[in-house]
């Protein structure tokens, strides 16, 4: 079986988000079964498990935005002609972008601020779980712009995900 690397880099944050929700699974499992057989926790665990999971929801977020899954309600858009449902897809890229753009930002302020705070177990930088957010909010962001490009560009027939 040969690595397709376009594959690959594609689909990274499913990727990503997968590995982080499988470490999060077995150390929450390893936890569970030390625990019980041995009367003693792996004391890092929890902490290392809740980190991967932000990430893996995080990362999850911005794969959803890619591919368009995330839920909306579009019965009315449906019932307008093809140029107005052109017109309001054009708008509602215009406004994710001010959104996803505005997140990203308040993002790195808050990335700073965690730089300094250490986990309580591991005492590594917050910074490490709290990037997330702005690794996140910065692909909506891009995609966000490819959206709104494509949109803008394509004739008046809609286009789906990335």
């Amino acid at each position: 079986m040969r690595l397709n690397l376009k594959k690959l880099f594609s689909n990274f944050e499913v990727i990503l988000a997968s590995v982080f929700i499988i470490i999060t699974t077995v150390l929450v499992m390893l936890n569970v079964i030390f625990r019980y057989f041995l009367q003693s926790g792996i004391y890092w665990s929890e902490e290392v498990a809740t980190g991967c999971f932000v990430w893996s929801v995080f990362l999850g977020a911005a794969a959803g935005y890619k591919y368009k899954v995330h839920v909306g309600v579009d019965m009315l858009v449906n019932m307008c002609s093809v140029k107005v449902k052109k017109l309001i897809t054009i708008l509602v890229d215009l406004i994710l972008l001010l959104i996803n753009g505005y997140i990203t930002y308040i993002s790195i302020i808050y990335l700073n601020l965690s730089y300094k705070k250490p986990t309580p177990v591991l005492g590594i930088s917050s910074a490490f779980i709290s990037s997330s957010i702005f690794v996140s909010f910065a692909l909506m962001t891009l995609y966000a712009v490819v959206f709104l490009i494509r949109d803008c560009k394509s004739p008046n027939t809609l286009q789906g995900a990335l």
